[in-house]
């Protein structure tokens, strides 16, 4: 027997649907620090701290949403801030094309534009703030944030070393503040039904998973590029922030300073959204092993990153996880889907939209014939909404339930400690890349037991006069 379940009949039935969970957080005054209410259906004024390519995404996202105003941008670009295509540098646009977002958004009210941060947060009038900097600033401005009295939406990954994610953990502890982390899938309803399933042994214990992120960027990758001055209108000191200074080059800023490990990687951009998934699907916290493999194999570029990586993760329940990061190939060895779970009871490949199971077959001296069923999940292809027609994708769904949340002061589906613990597997991985050891990890303290060379790759001097508190 093969059952299929379509979007409709699990928006029916499951008490998991995103609209209803965000219906019953309606209603509930909000007082923050200057003890002002934010009512039902009062709009919350969002300030925007990064407006290139993710900013502007989730600009967009946050402009849908009927009870959020826009009320102030802040960037370090002016173009940017200014939201003017026709005075972006022309060589950004001719390397850059897909990733230069278009602007000239027309606002229903004023927004403020900032060059600072800083004067964003001093604005008394702002409730909450969405974060989409480069990695290296999230801990500062999302503490800062905490700080001034703002609700935060931060970006995945929640920072760039884990004693920052932790710092940023306790700062939202001692808050009472609402931080949401941008781990969009945690807003999918295929995903927030196998959360369910699955450690409740839908599948039968799960001994192995594995997901893999591929883009074949060979041969050029980011090219070879020497130091220049940096457009007039970008402020590349605040760009780097704490980070030590090193001067521009037109491969590093904006957007592929993801290649360049001082200010991000592959495995914490794209791999942490597998990694979240996994460990949210296994209900695991953290590993307690971490090895990894890989190197600049192919390219010959300027990056400081691999362009191959296979890493491994042990669980102490029981679990191995891998993850391959393949920058100099193509085509996924996942067969169906983007994630592979193996139980001893059938296995799972799914991606955001549906999934499949297959039943496990009899290995040696095994009598029978299989433990489950097969079973196929689809959400209806074209029909795009939820319950109260809002809802369009996993990260609609995922700022939805922040706004909810800013509201209600109910956690959100992605908190701090969430992020934290799924971005701390992909900086786990590249200090075992980094070390080139096996690396053993205690999960309560967060160092490593086996390795005083990796314990160092756990934080960084900030560059002055900048500082974590």
């Amino acid at each position: 027997m093969k059952s299929k379940t379509t979007r409709r009949d699990f928006i029916k039935k499951s008490s998991l649907a995103v609209a209803g969970l965000s219906l019953t957080q309606k209603g509930f005054p909000l007082v923050d620090i200057n003890k002002k209410i934010i009512g039902a259906n009062d709009r919350v004024r969002t300030g925007f701290i990064g407006v290139g390519n993710r900013g502007t995404q989730l600009l967009h996202l946050f402009m849908e949403q009927p009870d959020c105003e826009i009320a102030a941008l802040c960037d370090v670009y002016k173009p940017y801030l200014t939201r003017d295509y026709s005075k972006v540098d022309p060589r950004y646009i001719k390397a850059m094309p897909r990733q230069i977002p278009k602007m000239g958004e027309k606002f229903p009210s004023k927004v403020t534009l900032y060059d600072d941060y800083r004067k964003l947060l001093d604005d008394k009038s702002i409730d909450a703030v969405c974060i989409a900097t480069p990695d290296h600033w999230h801990a500062l401005q999302t503490i800062d944030a905490i700080h001034a009295g703002k609700d935060v939406y931060v970006e995945k990954p929640l920072s760039k070393t884990i004693d920052e994610g932790r710092k940023m953990v306790n700062a939202g502890k001692n808050s009472k503040q609402v931080v949401t982390v941008g781990l969009n899938r945690r807003g999918a309803p295929t995903f927030q039904k196998l959360a369910k399933e699955i450690p409740a042994g839908k599948i039968g214990k799960v001994t192995f998973a594995s997901a893999c992120h591929v883009s074949n960027m060979f041969p050029d990758g980011i090219g070879k590029m020497s130091p220049e001055m940096p457009p007039k209108d970008f402020d590349w000191d605040m760009w780097l922030g704490p980070r030590a200074y090193r001067p521009y080059q037109y491969n590093i800023a904006p957007y592929m300073f993801r290649w360049w490990e001082d200010y991000a990687n592959q495995i914490s951009n794209n791999g942490v959204h597998y990694l979240d998934l996994i460990r949210w699907l296994l209900n695991e916290e953290a590993p307690i092993a971490v090895s990894a493999h890989g190197g600049k194999f192919a390219l010959d570029d300027d990056r400081t990153i691999p362009d191959t990586m296979h890493v491994t993760y042990e669980f102490a329940s029981g679990t191995l996880v891998t993850l391959s990061i393949l920058e100099a190939s193509s085509g996924s060895f996942i067969p169906y889907g983007f994630l592979e779970l193996r139980g001893t009871k059938g296995t799972l490949y799914t991606g955001e939209n549906d999934y499949k199971i297959v039943p496990t077959k009899p290995g040696q001296f095994q009598k029978w014939n299989k433990l489950m069923d097969a079973e196929e999940f689809s959400l209806d292809k074209n029909d795009e909404l939820l319950i109260d027609g809002s809802y369009k994708n996993s990260a609609s769904n995922l700022i939805r339930n922040f706004l909810d949340c800013v509201k209600s002061r109910n956690e959100p589906w992605a908190t701090l400690e969430t992020g934290h613990r799924s971005t701390t597997l992909a900086h786990l991985a590249t200090i075992a890349m980094e070390t080139k050891q096996r690396l053993e990890w205690d999960v309560e303290k967060e160092v490593f037991i086996n390795s005083p060379e990796a314990n160092k790759y756990l934080s960084y001097e900030y560059r002055k006069p900048w500082r974590l508190e």
